[in-house]
This record gives structure tokens, C-alpha cells and sequence, in this order.
């Protein structure tokens, strides 16, 4: 059982985490500034051991760098660990942020999910297949019905694409599905998602899952694209709140 100091550092920690993370990335700690483990500590009221976890952890997600002769410096944007999903929700927290970390996530899909696709029509599972159909009827319902922005409808997108690229049976494409699934999160979170989706994004997810059940790697690779780059239109000027 854990004693009850730990219960109580670990809620705490997380909070500083927060605090600095957002900070660093919407510059209000911009590059190149200096602190110290004692200006953590007297900052957030905590331990030296508290504050040392958080500046371990800022290390790890590449937002700063220590040394006993500077202190705590904070890092350029190379630096950062863009698929961690602390840095993707801390950029999604921060409306400076927001779009351009939404435009990144959609822009890595299209990268990936149009493979992901062509690969799953040739692996996916006959459970899978039949799956990723019966989630992109489950989709069209919710969203004829004004339930776009509804968690069903959330949850049975991110069931979709999940799914995609685990079907895919690429295990560095499934690897890559909490950053990928980020961008659909966002979308609803902060008001980008309609509440009656457009007719051609749904029926492109159907199309896309019948590619997929017919083994048709070459449609499957093309709806998906079509899909994934209108979103990114979408987000790359003002988005209409259209496709998911």
C-alpha cells in the first residue's frame, strides 16, 4: 500500500508540471530564461524533491536542460518532445498553440492513416473489418441526428481510427495512435467540431470501411487521403466544422 506522502506528491507534482509545461510552451517562460530548484520550490511552496521531479520530467519532454553552474534553462522548440502527449496537450491547452498543433497532428495523418488503410485491407482481422464498418454506420447515425459533437460520437471516431491503424498490423502505426487520435479530441474540445458534420465526411468514413472489408488496399489508401486532407483544409484557414 502507498504511504500517504506519495498520494499527496504526485497529484502536486503533476499541478507544477502543468503550470511550467504551459508556461514554456506559450513562451511566458520564453527560451533561454533561467531558474532555479529553489525558485520552483518557493514559487509552488514545495519541496526541493517535488521540485527536482518536476525539473527531471521538463528534461525528459526536452523543455529544459540543468546544469550546477547555469540552473534550469528552457529550450528551444527543436528541442521538445513533439510526440510526447504532456507537449501535444499542453499545446492544445494554449490557444497561441491550438491550431498550429492541430494542423501538425492532421498533417501527420496523412502521412500515416492513407498507408495504415491500404495496409489494413490487406491484415485487418474479419472481426476488424466488420467492426470499422459497423463503427462508420454508427457515425453516419450520430451525425444525421445534430449528435456531432456528442461523446458517442467522439468515442466511436476514435474507435475508427484506433482501429484503422491497428488493423493495419503495423505495429509502428498503432504506436503512433494516442498522438494521432489527439487531433479528434482537440477538434471537439475547443468548438472546431459540428454538431451536424458534413454529409461527404461521413460517407467517406463508410467508403473508407468498405475499402477496407473488400480488401481493397487502393480505395481504402484514396478515401482515406481525400478524407484526411479536407480536414486539413479545414484547419489550415478558418474550419468549418465539417468532416472529422
Amino acid at each position: 500500500m502507498p504511504d500517504s506522502s506519495s498520494i499527496k506528491v504526485a497529484p502536486l507534482l503533476t499541478a507544477v508540471l502543468n503550470e511550467l509545461g504551459q508556461e514554456i510552451i506559450t513562451g511566458t517562460l520564453p527560451e533561454g530564461a533561467t531558474f532555479t530548484l529553489n525558485d520552483i520550490g518557493g514559487r509552488f511552496d514545495i519541496s526541493r524533491t517535488v521540485a527536482r521531479e518536476a525539473m527531471r520530467a521538463l528534461e525528459q519532454l526536452g523543455l529544459v536542460a540543468s546544469s550546477r553552474r547555469v540552473g534550469i534553462t528552457v529550450l528551444p522548440r527543436s528541442s521538445w518532445a513533439v510526440f510526447d502527449q504532456s507537449v501535444i496537450n499542453w499545446r492544445l491547452v494554449a490557444e497561441p498553440e491550438r491550431h498550429s498543433q492541430l494542423r501538425s497532428l492532421n498533417e501527420l495523418r496523412i502521412g500515416v492513416e492513407p498507408q495504415a488503410a491500404r495496409s489494413a485491407a490487406q491484415w485487418a482481422l474479419p472481426e476488424q473489418r466488420t467492426e470499422l464498418v459497423e463503427l462508420a454506420e454508427k457515425l453516419r447515425q450520430l451525425g444525421e441526428t445534430g449528435q456531432g459533437t456528442s461523446t458517442e460520437f467522439l468515442e466511436a471516431d476514435i474507435r475508427f481510427h484506433s482501429l484503422l491503424l491497428l488493423a493495419s498490423g503495423n505495429e509502428m502505426f498503432a504506436a503512433l495512435t494516442p498522438s494521432l487520435i489527439s487531433v479528434l479530441e482537440g477538434r471537439t474540445r475547443y468548438g472546431l467540431q459540428s454538431t451536424w458534420p458534413g454529409p461527404e465526411g461521413l460517407a467517406a468514413h463508410e467508403q473508407l470501411a468498405q475499402a477496407i472489408a473488400n480488401g481493397d488496399g487502393e480505395s481504402a489508401e484514396s478515401q482515406s487521403r481525400q478524407l484526411l486532407t479536407k480536414v486539413n483544409q479545414s484547419l489550415i484557414g478558418h474550419p468549418p466544422r465539417e468532416e472529422t
